[in-house]
């Protein structure tokens, strides 16, 4: 692995942590940069193939989106079909005549690069604490159970995700013999399988650790919600990128290509987790 690659993971891993124990505004703010930047990378792409999408409309209800989802998580999903409709009417009232497939790739840009992501701001802020100016928090303890629930789940989150990614690079590279997909000729069956079992691995710790209801059910459901979720963003990214014809999404992260490329697996498993400890989670039986 080159060395490019592991410091600047190591610095956007160091990133992550300090916003997301933070939360609040501030993270608000280092998603929405995230955001900025990645569907960016994804009007780029679209661009490449002779579409020309609502780009500044889109960019700007999707940063609007996350301050909706920060100040109330119940307004945010009241929010997305007025940002879809906004972004039609720009479409609809521009010189040149729009096509299906500027409204379809504006649309899901919106989708994929701002509304699935603001699930990260929701999951955050569930049994959010407040210490620090705008919303921040910082703990006066670092024991797990004392933290704020929205805290840990999105670390036992990103830890499943990391756990996954780096564990299906390692063995893809050194094991890795059955191509999994056409559409990233690179990603191997093993390398999947053991990125998923890393996950379910680090979730199933977590949960026990977190004194979850359920357990070990609950580990395994959210590892291999998070694991499959992960790898399915990796290769939806991946599909774009071929179907453009470029190899990186960006060259904005050293030895990691761009924020698409190190984003991707982040996009389908927010919505999933939010609605695992929403949802799920409450109805499962205390062992």
């Amino acid at each position: 692995m080159p060395w490019s690659r592991i410091l600047s993971g190591i610095v956007a891993i160091a990133l992550a942590l300090g916003m997301t124990i933070a939360g609040g505004w501030t993270f608000t703010l280092g998603f929405g940069i995230i955001i900025y930047l990645g569907q960016l990378e994804y009007f780029q792409l679209a661009r490449a193939k002779g579409i020309a999408p609502a780009a500044k409309t889109t960019l700007v209800v999707s940063q609007i989106l996350l301050v909706i989802s920060t100040l109330s998580t119940e307004l945010a999903d009241a929010v997305f079909p007025i940002a879809g409709t906004s972004i039609c009417f720009y479409l609809l009232f521009q010189p040149k005549l729009a096509t299906i497939a500027d409204i379809s790739v504006s649309i899901l840009g919106l989708f994929y690069g701002g509304y699935l992501p603001s699930y990260w701001i929701r999951l955050r802020s569930l049994g959010s604490a407040h210490t620090l100016p705008l919303g921040a928090y910082w703990p006066d303890t670092w024991a797990l159970q004392a933290l704020p629930e929205g805290l840990t789940a999105t670390l036992l989150a990103f830890s499943c995700i990391w756990a996954a990614d780096i564990g299906a690079y390692i063995v893809g590279k050194i094991f890795g013999r059955t191509r999994l997909s056409a559409i990233s000729p690179k990603k191997t069956v093993e390398g999947a399988i053991f990125g998923v079992m890393s996950s379910v691995t680090i979730a199933l710790a977590g949960s026990l650790y977190l004194n979850w209801p359920g357990w070990p059910l609950a580990g395994v459901a959210l590892g291999l919600l998070i694991g499959v979720a992960s790898l399915l963003g990796d290769l939806t990214e991946s599909m774009m990128k071929r179907d453009a014809g470029v190899k990186d999404s960006g060259q904005l992260i050293p030895g990691h290509g761009g924020i698409l490329d190190r984003a991707d697996s982040y996009v389908f498993t927010a919505p999933l987790v939010y609605y695992f400890m929403t949802l799920l989670l409450p109805l499962l039986p205390r062992t």
